[in-house]
């Protein structure tokens, strides 16, 4: 299969560029225009095509894509391009971009400058600003010619860090890249436009009608100062909490905050309305996604799913193009999620790993009779419920069920009593500290295996910043080694052959250690974190696997934390459900014994699988 390195170059402006679009609207905007186009066929001379859509066209055909792989940086970009303007479909994508995150880390800068400049590959050209403003038919030909020969040096310094990169990736990871590229620039999934357009109607009339009620306006909700002048009005001092980032006093009106939210259980009804019409129009992601949706629905009908590969250094995808499909409002009978269909003539299927961290955990630490649970498809949240409050599982109720999922799902990575709490009020659950230290006590009893892998966590640390390497846990696959001689970087290998990175990682006293994470800040790093961390890692790369082997039959369409949703034929139901659902109850070959499982949802709308 060849390689085919490529890099569009388009028309943009001050006020048409991807700094104010999305990919999206950018490429389908009347604006869009393609200057020319720079093409690398493996090892070969790059060359430039310049010219009409027509010339650009058959500049393209002339290449065999279907036995090709594409590689660009920002290969989200170029993908769409080829996709949307000409038709073009390669085999398989690269994106140097997507893999500069996996290696380099997610706490440098990735764009094409920084990566070559970082590895010593050569610099960037800066020709792309003198065709700020310009169409095609405004540039002279010698003009022409130096823009070409910007966009040829871009294609050759992503060659050189794709043979730099690809070293390092593993078969099934690139594949992973190829497949979450695709997601977006060949969309499966399609949007209802008149569901998105009555939605929007109602959250609007909603937010009208909250604004109306307090007797204000939504400028005084908005602002801290406004609100909490009208909070005193009312006879109320404005609740107030130290600030995490500076730490210094600031008003404690955020969603999360405890002490706005009891305001709305305050004897005087015009502070409960008041409140609550802060937080109604104060709450935006429903209406902004809505938003995003309704115009992607308005201009195509399907869903680009853009995503970030490596958006984590645990190796978890996140949102993209200022469209984050991770997190998508719940709220109102799923809508958002209502609208998001299955092409016609076919389904969707959402299958959704279950509990598979806690089963990760579980099975690293060597808790053999949790892992039994599990693989007895036993209810583990009655079970722990059940130590906590001393009595049948059978006889458990419903909240203390809860709880005891809580507890399970929660405090495997040494959370403490007052986290405990104060997670479980976030869930509407109020007890008493005592209380949570009671049940975090209970679980650590129960499974003592799981905080001896914090104390290993913890080793590790150590043993790293002394440079030595070992195994972590009782399976073998997860080690860590120590890369300083290379580049001051400390990392986990991954079963997968990826890495775990804690950049830069110090002891910064007896037993506490940092790394230098995103943005440069240093982050505290402990055994309990390291664990979380290690297992939401593996966890990752078990569902990777799951989707290359699912897309082996059915268009994967998207992935959101746990779960791979997938478009199959009316026709497939129970053949597809049957196939998925092996696939994601089976293990990888070097995680034997480790007990999976799923929930399967089906239907026209993605809000019908949940």
């Amino acid at each position: 299969m060849q390689i085919v390195t490529l890099d569009f170059e388009t028309f943009y402006d001050k006020q048409y560029s991807l700094t104010k679009l999305t990919t999206e609207e950018y490429i389908h905007d009347y604006r869009f225009e393609t200057i020319g186009v720079a093409t690398k066929i493996n090892e070969n001379e790059t060359t430039w095509c310049s010219g009409d859509h027509s010339e650009i066209q058959n500049y393209l055909d002339a290449i065999d894509w279907d036995d090709s792989i594409m590689v660009a940086h920002n290969a989200m970009f170029d993908a769409a391009i080829l996709s949307w303007q000409f038709g073009i479909k390669p085999k398989r994508i690269a994106d140097t971009l997507s893999m500069s995150r996996a290696i380099d880390g997610v706490n440098v800068k990735h764009s094409l400058a920084a990566a070559s400049a970082r590895h010593g590959l050569g610099q960037k050209g800066t020709e792309v600003v003198a065709a700020l403003g310009k169409q095609r038919k405004d540039f002279d030909t010698e003009e022409l010619e130096r823009y070409g020969g910007y966009c040829i040096n871009d294609v050759e310094l992503c060659f050189k860090l794709f043979r730099l990169y690809a070293g390092q990736f593993s078969r099934e990871e690139l594949e992973i890249v190829s497949l979450t590229i695709k997601m977006f620039s060949e969309p499966v999934l399609e949007l209802d436009s008149l569901l998105l357009e009555q939605h929007l109607r109602v959250i609007k009339d909603e937010k009208a009608k909250l604004i109306a009620s307090a007797s204000t306006d939504r400028e005084t909700l908005q602002s801290n100062p406004k609100f909490a002048e009208q909070l005193k009005t009312l006879g109320v001092i404005p609740p107030t909490k130290i600030s995490i980032r500076t730490g210094k006093e600031t008003f404690a009106f955020a969603k999360s905050d405890k002490a706005l939210q009891e305001l709305r259980e305050h004897p005087n009804h015009d502070v409960q309305v008041l409140v609550s019409a802060r937080l109604g129009v104060k709450s935006t992601i429903e209406e902004t996604r809505t938003e995003r949706m309704l115009g992607i629905a308005q201009r195509t009908g399907v869903l680009p799913v853009p995503l970030r590969y490596y958006a984590a250094h645990t190796g978890r995808w996140g949102g993209s193009d200022k469209l984050n499909m991770q997190n998508l409002p719940t709220r109102k009978g799923n809508t958002i999620k209502q609208a998001i269909t299955a092409p016609e003539g076919c389904l969707l299927i959402d299958a959704d790993s279950a509990q598979i961290e806690a089963r990760v955990l579980a099975w690293l630490a060597g808790q053999t009779d949790l892992v039994d649970a599990f693989a007895a498809e036993q209810d583990v949240y009655k079970i722990m419920a059940a130590t906590i409050y001393d009595k049948p599982a059978a006889e458990i109720s419903k909240s203390e069920r809860f709880v005891g999922k809580s507890v399970v799902l929660g405090s495997g990575y040494g959370m403490g009593a007052n986290k405990f709490k104060a997670q479980l009020w976030g869930f509407g659950v109020e007890i008493e500290l005592d209380e949570a230290q009671r049940i975090i006590s209970a679980y650590r009893s129960e499974y003592s295996d799981i905080p001896a892998l914090w104390k290993d966590g913890q080793d590790c640390l150590c043993a790293i910043v002394d440079g030595n390497t070992r195994t972590l846990g009782v399976q073998p696959q997860v080690t860590y080694l120590d890369k300083s001689a290379i580049d001051g970087d400390v990392v986990f290998r991954l079963p997968n052959k990826m890495m775990l990175g804690y950049p830069v990682l110090e002891r910064t006293k007896d037993f506490e250690y940092s790394y230098l994470a995103k943005n440069n800040v240093r982050t505290k790093i402990y055994g309990g974190k390291v664990i979380e961390n290690i297992c939401q890692a593996i966890a990752r790369c078990i569902i990777s696997g799951q989707m290359l082997k699912i897309a082996e039959k059915y268009k994967v369409a998207l992935t959101v934390h746990d779960s791979i949703v997938c478009a199959i034929k009316e026709t497939q139901r129970e053949e597809a459900r049957s196939y998925i659902e092996t696939v994601m109850k089976t293990p990888p070959k070097w995680a034997a014994g480790l007990p999976l499982n799923c929930d399967i949802g089906i239907g026209r709308s993605y809000g019908e699988c949940q």
